[in-house]
């Protein structure tokens, strides 16, 4: 049972990362302090970054560029034009993130990290780029430290969805917390609406804690 379940999570992580890749409507500005979502929130002016409030047309332009050619999936294409991009407009951290998304996703962690950096530099409380920092931490057996990233995505940003996915997934099959998964996994449901399969882990996650507390009472 628990390598079906195991193998069924990391099907899901698969399709979740490639899903950051998934891009809804015309760019905005708001990507250029984001990264692309799963299901892109409005634009907020008021939580982006002074230097992206008033977004130059031709940044703009070349960021909408990048931006499509990643959602269209021509990763090399896209890392080209994030590279030229950041070359002229290095303090845009979105652009960064979304580059250590295209490398992590060419299995090139280490060149994913150096851009992730550059983006936590810029800014040190950017959900996404916490939230790329903890799936690097995850896949290379860091579970701690893939933790700490991602609640201080949660942290600063607790509507952020993808980490408390994350953190379901980590809680569940790292660290073998089931309570906390379900807790994330429940607060991931309930932001981003219905979704069967979490739904279904949920049920899962709810009869092993239910079963765990009985048997801890029993013992008693």
């Amino acid at each position: 049972m628990l390598s079906r379940r195991f193998t069924d999570r990391t099907v899901r992580i698969a399709a979740a990362s490639l899903a950051t890749l998934a891009m809804a409507g015309c760019a905005t500005p708001s990507f250029l302090e984001g990264v692309i979502e799963p299901q892109p929130a409005p634009v907020d002016s008021g939580a982006m970054s002074p230097a992206a409030r008033d977004v130059p047309p031709q940044v703009l332009t070349m960021f909408e560029q990048a931006t499509a050619a990643m959602a269209a999936g021509d990763f090399v294409d896209a890392e080209l034009r994030f590279q030229e991009f950041v070359l002229q407009y290095p303090d845009y951290p979105g652009a960064w993130v979304n580059l250590a998304i295209i490398r992590a996703q060419a299995g090139n962690d280490d060149g994913a990290r150096e851009a992730l950096d550059v983006a936590l530099a810029l800014n040190p409380n950017h959900p996404a780029a916490l939230n790329q920092l903890g799936m690097l931490h995850r896949r290379n057996g860091d579970f701690l430290e893939a933790e700490a990233a991602y609640l201080k995505a949660v942290t600063v940003s607790p509507d952020y969805a993808l980490a408390h996915y994350n953190l379901g997934v980590l809680n569940d099959l790292y660290l073998q917390r089931f309570e906390t998964a379900l807790q994330h996994f429940e607060t991931y449901q309930s932001l981003v609406g219905e979704d069967q399969q979490v739904e279904k882990w949920i049920i899962d996650l709810r009869r092993r804690v239910e079963a765990a507390q009985r048997a801890a009472n029993v013992a008693e």
